[in-house]
């Protein structure tokens, strides 16, 4: 393409984007297309020409559009938000032109020491001991599988690492029955299996119950088990549960056992100083993550993980070929951080994003979502038609369409119902999970354009469709 067309297409471009912004809530927030629409109207091979922006741009409106789901929808209410801004969209076009691939130090220094002064950034806006080191991942399921294959390695002096695993079988993991599926993705990959994660009880709130965690401890020891790691959450998916960091943090460290604190959607909450009892006991943990592209505004993807030990990190991941070496000494060579060997430019829309908000900007922004979760949690313990099924501790409302006289297996069968023909509508997207083996409706608040009218067209939408099945 010469320049001046790129020039041209560009300026093309961010119009659209405008207009993309401006007209969002013109799109039905979820995509309406039947499976395999999209992939039909697909050629089945590349063309044999090469083919001019104009069409393939056409293409992109006609074809792609209506099989996208609008997560910048400020009426998204479904799993978690991954709230992008403006100013990260902006940050992410530089990325992309620059091109680099931020595996070391030397292929772009200015890459690697703001992703070290980003974290450093992060910390303190959320309140971390200052012996918490960061690097940028890319999603809290890659941190947890990171945190884990730490732990194996430390535990067993690295040995895994050099030897296999064949002589070491009987390591555990634990975590609550409502942590994250990606623990049990990771228990695997990590080679213990998912038959040695135990999956320990909740409370009446569905956080862990740290007497349970430590009956399971003592008898896989009894059994001949080696306990190594425990995953707390703060923000659990189902219903933002809280796990009691300090109580689960003391016997990880009465018995020696790695502490992984995944936050990945709560922990932007840590920004505001009335939420800071949450990590009450952080100081026992051996990581942490959260993520920036949930809850503060940066665009997918963005992870950013915690861990007290660094050295430990690196020696687990780090591996050196001849082609790799190079003399700049004293800087951290990220691609022994993690997984991968190559790495975005994450950093920089992440610098772009704390800049703009400032920490007053982002502290207004949570906050006010948290208050419309709190408008509407009001709205459904004032109906009779609906009963809340969780505590609201952040920007999630969990909740149940729940007529009177209506046994609990119609009630699930009900809400499934209900739930379906509100996405139906094109007008919101919500969620569900199970509590307690009650079918749940999530409403996840937390898109950076998301005003009370949309708390308010949604709670009217709700109540228009309840009608119908009454």
């Amino acid at each position: 393409m010469e320049l001046n067309d790129f020039r041209n297409y560009g300026h093309q471009l961010v119009d659209w984007m405008a207009d993309y912004f401006e007209k969002i809530e013109e799109y039905p927030v979820k995509s309406q297309v039947k499976p395999k629409e999209i992939i039909n109207q697909l050629p089945l091979n590349i063309p044999s020409s090469g083919e001019d922006f104009d069409t393939i741009f056409a293409d992109f409106e006609k074809i792609i559009m209506p099989g996208i789901t609008h997560w910048q929808h400020p009426s998204f209410f479904a799993y978690f938000p991954a709230n992008g801004s403006k100013i990260s969209v902006l940050a992410e076009m530089l990325t992309a032109t620059l091109g680099a691939q931020c595996m070391i130090w030397d292929t772009s220094p200015a890459a690697a020491e703001l992703e070290e002064r980003m974290m450093e950034w992060l910390g303190n806006l959320l309140g971390l001991p200052k012996n918490f080191v960061g690097v940028i991942q890319d999603t809290a399921s890659t941190s947890a599988l990171c945190s884990l294959l730490t732990a194996r390695e430390k535990l067993t002096n690295y040995q895994v690492n050099s030897k296999g695993l064949y002589d070491i079988k009987e390591l555990v993991v634990y975590c609550s029955k409502e942590t994250h599926s990606s623990i049990e993705k990771a228990a695997k990959i990590i080679g213990i299996g998912k038959e040695k994660l135990r999956s320990i009880e909740v409370d009446g709130n569905f956080a862990m119950r740290p007497d349970l965690l430590e009956s399971a401890i003592l008898e896989d020891k009894s059994e001949g088990y080696i306990p190594l790691a425990v995953v707390a959450t703060l923000g659990t998916t189902g219903s933002t549960a809280i796990d009691p960091i300090d109580k689960i943090g003391n016997i990880c460290n009465k018995y020696n056992i790695w502490l992984h604190v995944d936050a990945a959607y709560a922990g932007s909450a840590l920004i505001l100083e009335e939420k800071r009892w949450m990590i009450e006991g952080i100081n026992q943990a051996d990581s942490f993550v959260f993520n920036p592209h949930k809850w503060l505004f940066t665009n997918f993807d963005c992870s950013a993980y915690f861990i007290k030990d660094p050295e430990s990190l690196v020696k687990t991941f780090e591996i050196l070929p001849e082609y790799l070496k190079t003399k700049a000494r004293n800087v951290n060579n990220y691609r022994d951080w993690g997984i991968p060997l190559g790495r975005r430019f994450r950093a920089l829309k992440l610098w772009f994003v704390l800049r703009y908000y400032g920490k007053k900007g982002l502290q207004d922004k949570i906050k006010y979502h948290i208050d419309l979760a709190n408008v509407l949690k009001q709205r459904i313990l004032d109906s009779d038609d609906f009963e809340l099924l969780a505590p609201v501790q952040f920007a999630l409302v969990c909740f149940r369409f729940a007529p009177k006289g209506v046994n609990e297996t119609k009630l699930n069968e009900l809400n499934e119902i209900f739930l379906e023909r509100l996405n139906e509508t094109g007008r919101l997207f919500l969620t569900h999970t199970k509590l307690n083996g009650k079918y749940t409706i999530r409403f996840s608040i937390g898109q950076t354009e998301v005003k009370l009218e949309h708390i308010d067209q949604a709670w009217e939408l709700i109540q228009k469709e309840k009608m119908k099945l009454t």
